[in-house]
């Protein structure tokens, strides 16, 4: 087995070679930083995008929406995404090739987060390792880094009047439409909607093949709650093992993996809080579901200085490959930062109506300004001015200490004397108030989990004296449930009794492949290679026996092979696809092929 090349560089070339991913556009040249599916990716890309919304959505009991990828630009304006969703960008001045500075200082120091570095420093480590274009070889010393705003922008509707942007993220698409699904949560805390769709980020020098691109897919879940009510079932995750990277660790000079429970790292306050411990906890066991390797899987803590100003906490779930940590996942407490913003930039609500258990007496600042000295003095803007004061008194009841007070509308600071506003303070019974609702935002990237699965899934080992390659996949994401073949193709019997077993297979809700092409165990290779993880044959000892037709059932990982009446595949294929029976139990169960027979 050849050992030259890199994992990344064999899993590139069975990707292409077998259909999971390809640069696309090939025909024109490509384009970097976008990729298409193949069959075989598109299909077990599917399956995970599935996988994770029984696990997140359906068994969480949440909403799940579909939202636009094109958002008018005030919706950016409001997030803070025009203004600080930028990277780091240098160019060369020989060729004029972009890179992203961070990044070229990772590769040329010991540097993990150079994204965290000021400018000012990251051009002095230019300069300090004499960094050079990775295109031409030029010199970066002494260039300048650049901001670069990763968004793509676009026009909504002919001529520029109406700017808008591809979203660079699915959530914003379900923070401007919670004023609509509260509704369909009966305005009751908590509740979570989820949303799985394409993102676009124009991203400086997209690298790793799928890991970095300007085009991908997101799977991302905001739980909305009550901070000082809601509290997450965490007896139900408690016991989860899992590994942790707190920020203290990494900053230390023999800092170390925390190997603990998410009951014990919420206790000792390891992880902050208890819903961040909650979706951890999920998250490690959804990622052995789907076939994540553990040994090979970390929850890595945001350093303070790379941690969003908006998150009061936030963890990363990172996956090895080729020597390389990769996020694949991020784990972030958003406060009420999103929801308050929208709130402050739209004309609608984002608070949630909170029940006392018993009506209280409260003290309320008020206005009723003299609408008789508004209208003249500000004509059509009196009403505008009326609600501004309004919102001033609920705000800062101070500011009507003086003779004056002043407030701000179209952009403009009007003046108004403290009598005409008529302010007072009055008790006032309330049944409730109305709170802005806390965040918490799991968000997992798609095409980065399909890459992390593929890279820990691939084996290479010797079957019948032959070098084979397959893929290790999980039953859950495989693209192709089973494989079924007739032994020979030019047996009309075998042949019949094979299709008639490949549609009663797909009757059940199976997943076939059927192949008659080339030898059996060059068809057996074929469907290793895409990590199907069963394959039946159809062979003459299985039509000509003295009892009911049989075939075999082989294993994809050990070779292994038993013979099973056909009455009985379905049944069978099905608890083995599904985790209800191991196959080992077939063995115990049914008469073991003899080795050798594979190829």
């Amino acid at each position: 087995m050849s050992e030259e090349r890199t994992e990344g560089e064999r899993l590139a070339e069975l990707a292409k070679r077998r259909g999971f991913f390809f640069g696309a556009s090939g025909a024109y040249g490509g384009a970097a930083g976008f990729y298409t599916f193949g069959p075989q990716g598109a299909t077990l890309k599917s399956n995970v995008e599935e996988a994770w919304r029984d696990r997140f959505t359906v068994q969480e009991g949440n909403f799940e929406i579909e939202a636009p990828t094109i958002m008018p630009e005030p919706v950016f304006e409001a997030s803070g995404h025009l203004d600080g969703f930028d990277d780091m960008l240098v160019e060369c001045p020989d060729c004029g090739e972009s890179h992203r500075a961070d990044h070229l200082i990772e590769d040329a120091t010991d540097i993990e987060d150079a994204e965290t570095l000021p400018i000012a420093e990251v051009e002095d480590l230019l300069v300090d390792h004499d960094v050079r274009c990775p295109n031409c070889g030029g010199r970066l010393a002494g260039e300048p880094v650049d901001d670069f705003n990763l968004m793509f922008e676009t026009n909504i509707g002919p001529g520029s009047s109406t700017p808008g942007y591809l979203r660079p993220e699915t959530a914003q698409g379900i923070f401007v439409e919670f004023p609509r699904i509260k509704e369909y949560a009966r305005n009751s805390l908590p509740f979570g909607a989820t949303q799985i769709g394409r993102a676009y980020r124009n991203e400086i020098s997209p690298r790793k093949s799928i890991v970095r691109t300007r085009e991908f897919t997101q799977a991302e879940l905001e739980q909305f709650v009550d901070p000082e009510r809601d509290e997450p079932d965490l007896d139900a995750v408690a016991d989860v093992e899992v590994t942790l990277y707190p920020a203290t660790e990494q900053e230390a000079d023999d800092g170390e993996y925390v190997e603990t429970t998410v009951g014990e790292a919420v206790d000792d306050g390891t992880v902050g809080d208890p819903w961040i411990g909650y979706f951890l906890g999920i998250a490690q066991e959804w990622y052995e579901h789907v076939g994540v390797d553990t040994d090979r899987f970390r929850f890595r803590q945001h350093l303070a200085g790379e941690r969003a100003h908006y998150a009061a906490d936030c963890w990363d779930a990172e996956s090895e490959v080729d020597g390389d940590w990769i996020e694949i996942a991020g784990f972030a407490y958003r406060g009420d930062y999103d929801l308050s913003k929208h709130s402050e930039y739209s004309d609608d609500e984002f608070t949630i109506f909170r029940q006392f258990d018993e009506p209280k007496t409260v003290e309320r600042a008020v206005v009723d300004p003299d609408m008789s000295v508004l209208g003249p003095e500000f004509g059509g803007e009196a009403a505008d001015v009326q609600s501004a004061l309004e919102e001033l008194a609920d705000r800062d009841p101070d500011a009507f200490e003086g003779e004056t007070v002043t407030v701000t509308v179209g952009g403009e600071t009007k003046t108004v004397d403290t009598d005409v506003a008529n302010f007072r303070i009055e008790e006032q019974t309330v049944s409730g108030e109305h709170i802005t609702p806390h965040v918490i935002e799991p968000s997992f990237g798609v095409d980065r989990t399909v890459y992390t699965l593929l890279a820990h899934a691939y084996r290479q080992d010797e079957v019948d004296g032959e070098e084979r390659t397959y893929l290790s996949l999980s039953p859950a994401v495989a693209p192709t449930d089973v494989g079924v073949f007739p032994l020979v193709s030019n047996v009309p019997d075998l042949v019949d009794r094979a299709e008639e077993i490949v549609g009663e297979l797909r009757a059940a809700g199976l997943d076939v492949a059927y192949d008659d092409s080339g030898s059996i165990g060059r068809r057996y290779r074929r469907q290793d290679e895409v990590g199907t993880p069963f394959c039946v044959t159809v062979d003459r000892d299985g039509l000509e026996g003295a009892g009911p037709d049989t075939a075999t059932i082989r294993e994809r990982d050990t070779a292994r092979q038993v013979r099973v009446p056909v009455d009985s595949l379905v049944t069978e294929l099905q608890a083995v696809e599904r985790g209800e029976k191991a196959f080992d139990e077939l063995v115990e169960a049914y008469e073991l092929v003899a080795p050798g027979t594979d190829a």
